[in-house]
């Protein structure tokens, strides 16, 4: 394999992996709009590879400036902005990092889950202030015991599934049809869910089919009790829907990890206090990056040695 393979890398790096990818391959990095435009603009004919994320992507029209273009890689498993049709029409070869950062993203919608049913941001807060426990007049949900819903039970699902079992949740998911393998209870709508569970985590892709599936009116369907956890995609959940909800109390909270309006912090949601809000970090922590690097070379490896990739789309 010649190991100085043209590669445009559209997503940001801290730099101890893009050296790792430097020390493999003839890198053009080009993290935001300007660059990513003038390297395509004077570089694009020789880029035979391009490294991305779901939420940046890769389109149509730049997929046509990449004559020698061969292979897109997402960095982790979302693709939702890489035309893929596109891709496919002129058989460039398509992979994933599919079970890099599972663990990782589980761990964070947990972590999410028991600060937004507890409280314990604002309590932190408060003991700050000087709170102390006997002036609240009320107190914070157990989360054992009560019901899981997950909505999407792909990879990352299972993995919160199992996670759940340990704090004696029941689970239940929505997907696209019942999996055999998982003794769960299989929903057949979204709304059905919310309905049945006392917390929702939404694991789903993003992209247009599932825009706003979690919408006002699933959101009420949680109730003032329940709470709503988003590590997914941001345009699964209606903001501003879930904005109202959260301010009128018909929902009792939530914990997201992303946002529609990202990278723009979502204005509508930073004075309520029932919300905590982490800056989509769920699948970043130096074992899950490091892995989805070692799993794009790996891929970069296995392609450009005429073999198979190891994550294909």
């Amino acid at each position: 394999m010649n190991s100085a393979i043209p590669l445009l890398v559209l997503c940001p790096l801290q730099d101890e992996y893009l050296t790792q990818l430097s020390a493999a391959h003839d890198v053009v990095y080009a993290p935001d709009d300007a660059r990513r435009a003038q390297a395509i603009a004077t570089q694009g004919g020789r880029i035979r590879a391009v490294l991305t994320i779901g939420t940046i992507g890769l389109t149509a029209a730049e997929i046509a400036a990449l004559p020698a273009l061969e292979l897109v890689c997402a960095l982790g498993v979302g693709y939702e902005q890489i035309d893929l049709a596109a891709a496919r029409a002129r058989g460039i070869v398509l992979s994933n990092g599919a079970g890099t950062n599972d663990d990782c993203v589980a761990d964070h919608a947990f972590g999410l889950l028991i600060a937004a049913v507890r409280g314990i941001v604002r309590l932190d807060r408060g003991c700050r202030d000087g709170l102390w426990r006997d002036q609240l007049t009320a107190y914070t949900p157990t989360v054992s015991g009560k019901r899981l819903g997950l909505l999407g039970f792909g990879l990352i699902g299972r993995k919160i599934a199992r996670r759940a079992a340990g704090f004696d949740l029941e689970v239940g998911y929505h997907s696209r049809g019942p999996k055999a393998d998982v003794p769960h209870a299989w929903f057949d709508s979204t709304l059905a869910l919310a309905r049945w569970c006392d917390f929702l985590v939404v694991a789903t892709p993003g992209g247009p089919a599932t825009r706003h599936l979690v919408n006002a009116e699933v959101l009420q369907a949680i109730g003032p009790h329940g709470a709503l956890v988003n590590i997914a995609r941001g345009s699964v959940v209606d903001t501003s829907a879930l904005a109202r909800a959260l301010r009128e109390g018909r929902l009792g909270a939530a914990g997201i990890d992303v946002y529609e309006s990202e990278p723009h912090r979502p204005e509508e949601l930073i004075d309520l206090p029932n919300i905590v809000i982490t800056p989509h970090i769920a699948g970043r922590s130096p074992e899950a990056v490091q892995a989805t690097v070692t799993r794009f070379l790996r891929n970069m490896q296995a392609h450009f040695s005429g073999q198979p990739v190891v994550s294909p789309i």
